[in-house]
């Protein structure tokens, strides 16, 4: 049988320009350039060869053999910088591979970035024409998809807008909806859904699903693993640019859960520092320190949990508000909470440090691995967040009374709750008990 896909030896190399070291984070100016350019061949006579291993090699994907039968719906996943999207990008032809050569049986459809393949001064009306024309479909062809395109994105009232005015939510509806609907083969998908709302993320799997229904090719990417489990049969798992697992997406995701935990746990000592935030305003030089010295907690089914930390910024500020999130290991927002959203005021003045205590109660988290995030805020707009500052256990509990080993608890979900119940006969209307 023909396959949908077969990569021999593929590699994808890239040159990275380490530049001068002796400039390296120092501002320079356009005279400053000059000067650089104008002496450039004489640094070139004085270092020799030397100067040509300023240019040194990454290889982004390296060795990676993949076979992929059609009607596969196939999860990429691994951490940021694995090599997930430049494999989808050869897989797309969109750059070609360094080394070894992919194969690909079938018509194409790729939705990599928001907006790929679109033109920013044409319409939308006419970007779904020249998409189609660009997977090589019929303007017949096209005409007949072109209600059910239009529908599904929901950009019905813009079709004639130019999309460089969409936003990049109505940008990624409408190229999805061109690149599942025009029936390519091969439907490859990156983490654009994730620009969507959670009601465009829940369709556009249910579309997924059905299209691989009909036998089509998939490859997803995503980092929530949960999609991943429920709509891929197969994962492969990437780091460092080749492929360390291909399997069934349930062993393939909890291993790589499990690799998840082992960094996490592995950055547990010392100050949380730069590569271990984003900030979203000008809050730079934001640090996060557990107050007691720990990042990870263990604890029982329906036990207490209280999460401490200190936050530490480069000015003060008089109002200081935080959050926190947390998320299961295998991807997904399990809960939120916001001092801000609950209107409680900080006690700091004009302090650069603070302390803060989250005291959640008996929250019922069903057994399993999580992490969380913090959000920290000046009082308007959230400035700094702290992914996976805390990674926390928790272990299985006698909370309903039933034992410790009841069958298919672990798949319950990520949460438990012990409501009151009250379960009795039925009395017919109109009769006596």
């Amino acid at each position: 049988m023909s396959l949908a896909l077969q990569a021999e030896s593929l590699g994808k190399c890239y040159r990275v320009d380490r530049g001068d070291p002796d400039a390296a984070g120092s501002y320079r100016t356009l005279r400053d350039d000059l000067v650089k350019i104008a002496g450039a061949p004489l640094r070139m006579l004085r270092r020799g060869v030397n100067a040509k291993r300023a240019a040194e090699p990454f290889w982004a994907l390296k060795d990676v053999d993949l076979e992929v039968k059609p009607g596969e719906v196939v999860g990429l996943v691994g951490r940021n910088g694995a090599g997930k999207s430049t494999l989808l990008k050869i897989l797309s032809r969109i750059t070609r591979p360094s080394t070894g050569r992919a194969t690909l049986t079938g018509r194409v459809g790729s939705l990599l970035e928001v907006g790929t393949g679109f033109h920013p001064e044409l319409t939308g009306r006419e970007n779904i024409s020249l998409n189609g024309a660009i997977l090589g479909m019929s303007r017949a062809e096209i005409a007949r998809k072109f209600d059910e395109i239009v529908a599904f994105s929901e950009v019905g009232p813009f079709l004639d807008t130019p999309v460089k005015r969409y936003s990049s939510g109505m940008y990624v509806r409408l190229a999805f909806a061109v690149a599942a609907h025009l029936e390519p083969e091969i439907l490859v998908v990156d983490e654009v859904l994730a620009v969507g709302d959670a009601g465009f993320q829940k369709k556009c799997l249910g579309k997924m699903q059905n299209v691989a229904g009909e036998g089509r090719t998939i490859f997803f990417v995503s980092h929530n693993l949960a999609a991943v489990r429920s709509l891929c049969s197969r994962c492969v798992l990437l780091d460092g640019g080749r492929i360390i697992m291909d399997g069934s997406s349930d062993d393939v995701t909890d291993h790589y859960a499990t690799l998840v935990e082992d960094r996490v746990r592995g950055q547990s000592d010392g100050p949380i520092k730069a590569d271990r935030f984003s900030l979203y305003g000008s809050g730079e030089g934001y640090f996060l320190h557990p107050s007691q010295g720990e990042r990870e907690y263990s604890m029982l089914c329906g036990d207490p949990l209280t999460l401490e930390f200190e936050i530490e910024a480069p000015s003060a500020l008089t109002e200081v508000t935080t959050g926190v999130s947390l998320n299961a290991i295998t991807g997904g927002r399990v809960v939120s909470m916001s001092s801000k959203v609950q209107n409680i005021p900080s006690r700091c003045g004009d302090s650069r440090r603070w302390v803060v205590r989250c005291e959640m109660g008996a929250i019922p988290l069903n057994a399993g691995t999580y992490t969380a995030t913090i959000y920290v805020g000046n009082g308007i707009v959230d400035v700094a967040k702290f992914s996976d500052a805390f990674l926390i256990k928790v272990a299985e509990h006698d909370v309903f009374g039933w034992g410790n080993s009841l069958p298919g608890a672990s798949s319950w979900g990520p949460m438990y709750w012990a409501p009151t119940w009250d379960i009795g006969p039925a009395i017919a209307e109109g009769l006596k008990a």
